[in-house]
């Protein structure tokens, strides 16, 4: 089976079905149904992160409800998430894999086949939960800045209503470090 997964993990034939295919959409469609651009469509079939469902006569890329939901995924991971292509690259690949272990898992009773497919997928979550800590690493990191700046801008606010000239000096105001409180 020439097959692709879907972000959830779903496995799909990717071979042409000999019924008219009323509901492919041409990359104009896609574009405007996800709000990415065909040249960023293009880039991600060259990446890899996508595979169109079909092609045309006239040799043009078709599309289904899997790929828009697939590039819908990828969209919310690079801009909502901040992944990098990189990233999301990784991360459909051990979608793939989750899915064709689960496949070898329910086909395989041979207990040291089953014990290195779950191994592996182990193996994979682990790296998806360390990519995602990461980020929340620098996402905090990032708030914290945010919060140090705030907090020398309120000092500066109660200079003024208090009267006083704001302090510009190293430590005026001076953010607090982590795990101790705020002056």
């Amino acid at each position: 089976m020439n097959g692709k997964v879907g972000y959830d993990g779903r496995v799909t034939d990717t071979t042409l079905d000999p019924t008219p295919a009323t509901d492919l959409l041409r990359i104009q469609e896609v574009a405007a149904e996800t709000g990415l651009t065909p040249r960023a469509i293009r880039y991600y079939e060259e990446l890899g992160l996508l595979a169109p469902a079909a092609r045309s006569d006239g040799a043009y890329r078709l599309y289904d409800d899997e790929d828009l939901d697939r590039l819908r995924f990828i969209r919310g991971l690079r801009d909502d998430a901040g992944f990098s292509l990189a990233e999301i690259g990784q991360l459909l690949e051990d979608e793939q894999a989750r899915a064709r272990n689960r496949q070898h898992f329910r086909t395989t009773t041979d207990p040291v086949a089953r014990r290195a497919i779950v191994t592996d997928a182990l193996d994979r979550i682990d790296r998806q939960v360390g990519s995602i800590r990461r980020k929340i690493d620098r996402l905090e990191a990032m708030i914290a800045e945010a919060e140090d700046r705030r907090e020398h801008l309120a000092g500066h606010l109660a200079d003024i209503d208090a009267g006083r000239e704001p302090s510009h000096g190293p430590e005026a105001h001076a953010p607090r470090q982590k795990g101790r409180p705020a002056r």
